[in-house]
């Protein structure tokens, strides 16, 4: 488990990675860390990225939805438009099903 207040620490587990021959580099959870998805890019522009959209995040939107504080529509392709913006490749989300009929439905 990283230290989540050094950002130098999860570029230097990045390049680790890298040099290992790691497929991919995750970002985990994203959406607290969205400027190391943007840091990780910037530093391994080749390298595929993904942002781990976890469950607590998942949570704390379905439970501010549930009680009527925010659009859920709205503010779920907002968080997914934000890791595409600081440079995900692809986003694992709980809110995949959900994201995909929005789009799909427009």
């Amino acid at each position: 488990q990283m230290d989540p207040a050094n950002g130098r620490e999860a570029m230097l587990e990045h390049e680790a990675d890298v040099v290992e021959g790691a497929d991919i580099l995750m970002v985990k959870p994203g959406l607290a860390y969205l400027d190391l998805v943007r840091r990780t890019r910037e530093e391994f522009p080749n390298q595929p990225l993904a942002a781990y959209n976890v469950s607590g995040e998942y949570s704390m939107v379905k439970a501010a939805a549930a009680n009527g504080w925010i659009n859920e529509r709205a503010v779920v392709l907002e968080i997914l438009i934000g890791f595409r913006r600081a440079g995900a490749d692809l986003i694992i989300t709980y809110h995949a099903l959900d994201a995909a009929r929005w789009l799909r439905d427009g």
